[in-house]
């Protein structure tokens, strides 16, 4: 039997991505987990995200949603010290967003993110496992200019909706999408 469950990466490259490692009951590990608890968090509060969404600059966003009111939201997840601390593309994600938070598991020190480096007045810090996730730092709201919204959210209803589809009616091998 194949699979046809649908992964995110499909939408950019006809070579879908393995499932999400799991643990021995099926929860997502690292990255999965902490997306995982941070969707959950945002549904109850009404904001709807998608994974791994590529921006018009080359980069790819983590989560990237709406809220009710329509502002855009980034959530860049690091999962290790070292991954956190060697990511020098993040500020590139501010410019299609009105809301960035970092998405951290419970186990890396969220003191990390305090530094300057890490834009504290600006950015929000969202701590998160598989099951659920808690703001522990509000993210500032610096609204987009409208030309740049209006692009932003048309690009990411496309690909919500092209992903949905696809998830309903897999593309067959080799047909373009």
């Amino acid at each position: 039997m194949t699979d046809t469950r649908f992964h995110a990466a499909s939408i950019v490259a006809d070579d879908p991505l393995p499932p999400a490692p799991t643990d021995i009951c099926g929860l997502p590990q690292g990255a999965a987990a902490v997306a995982r608890g941070i969707a959950r968090l945002f549904r109850r509060n009404q904001i709807w995200v998608a994974p791994e969404i590529a921006l018009p600059n080359g980069r790819r966003a983590d989560l990237m949603g709406l809220d009710s009111r329509g502002a855009i939201v980034i959530v860049e997840i690091k999962v290790s010290r070292a991954d956190l601390l060697g990511d020098a593309k993040w500020p590139e994600y501010l410019d299609h967003c009105d809301r960035f938070y970092w998405g951290l598991p419970p186990s890396l020190d969220a003191a990390l993110v305090q530094s300057p480096a890490f834009l504290p007045d600006t950015t929000g810090l969202i701590i998160a496992d598989a099951y659920d996730a808690e703001i522990v730092r509000p993210a500032a709201t610096r609204p987009l200019a409208p030309a740049r919204r209006k692009s932003e959210t048309a690009r990411l209803a496309c690909l919500a909706l092209r992903r949905l589809n696809l998830l309903h009616d897999p593309a067959a091998p080799g047909e373009p999408y």
